[in-house]
């Protein structure tokens, strides 16, 4: 059975804990095997990549390492980092901002 997340891809988030705290951006991927999400302009790190075609480049590339899950909060256009909360809307569960109650 795959894990459930309250993060999804294309989701901001804010980054509360590790060397980039305070840092905002989209979520690239969802890793659920490793509980960890990939953000974009996050937790760059350098990664020495090896030549595989005659035009590809080889050398230390920089990359966007996986944070862990819970290392990242949800940010609400009104509040800044929030909690999630779910409420039924209808037919449908929809993800909602603990503090002001609007759809995230």
């Amino acid at each position: 059975m795959q894990k459930k997340f309250k993060i999804h891809k294309d989701d901001m988030v804010q980054v509360i804990a590790g060397k980039d705290k305070g840092k905002r951006g989209n979520v690239v991927r969802v890793l659920r095997k490793k509980d960890a999400v990939i953000v974009s302009g996050v937790n760059i790190v350098k990664k020495a990549m090896k030549k595989r075609t005659a035009q590809d480049q080889g050398g230390i590339v920089e990359i966007e390492a996986p944070l862990h899950i819970s290392n990242v909060a949800l940010v609400c256009k009104k509040c800044g980092p929030v909690k999630v909360g779910y409420k039924i809307d209808g037919e449908k569960k929809v993800r909602v901002c603990r503090k002001c109650g609007d759809i995230l």
